[in-house]
């Protein structure tokens, strides 16, 4: 047997105390991972804007401003939000089943994150071959996405504390 392997038969509630402790750490790594991608989205959203000052495109300019202040909010939220677990003196207590919804719901977090990246990334494509058609409708359409990732992240404060599924 190896240590951590006894260590886990000798010790009443060793193996449930591991468990929650990876459930903790892939929560985090998936909202690490969720951060990196909306940073290298923003960073993409003001090439796009640099493009259109650029290009003159003043009607729009103030769209993508709005849009790239709240990707920056957003962005800060991700990265500032607690982890899904909670210490043992901590007052709000996370049960483990509640864990295991928090990761499918970050899952689902991702998934909203690379909609939003293709939506990015097609307009920055096609600014770069010299289109500049419907800029208006193209970045409203990712600003909605923005919006939609950021009410689904706000609801996961409600799937932390068991209110949701």
């Amino acid at each position: 047997m190896r240590l951590s392997e006894r260590i886990a038969a000798a010790l009443p509630g060793f193996r449930g105390y591991k468990e929650k402790e990876l459930r903790r750490e892939s929560d985090k790594l998936i909202r690490n991972h969720l951060y990196l991608k909306l940073i290298k989205d923003k960073d993409n959203v003001r090439s796009i804007s640099q493009r259109i000052a650029d290009k003159r495109y003043m009607d729009v300019l103030p769209d993508v401003d709005r849009l790239v202040a709240k990707m920056d909010r957003i962005t800060e939220k991700v990265n500032h939000a607690s982890y899904g677990y909670s210490g043992f003196y901590d007052i709000v207590k996370i049960k483990e089943e509640n864990l295991d919804h928090m990761i499918a719901y970050d899952n689902q977090l991702l998934d909203n994150v690379n909609a939003l990246t293709e939506s990015i990334d097609a307009v920055k494509t096609q600014l770069m071959s010299g289109d500049y058609t419907n800029l208006k409708d193209k970045i409203q359409g990712m600003s909605d996405k923005l919006e939609l990732l950021e009410d689904a992240f706000d609801k996961r404060q409600e799937v932390i504390a068991g209110v949701t599924a």
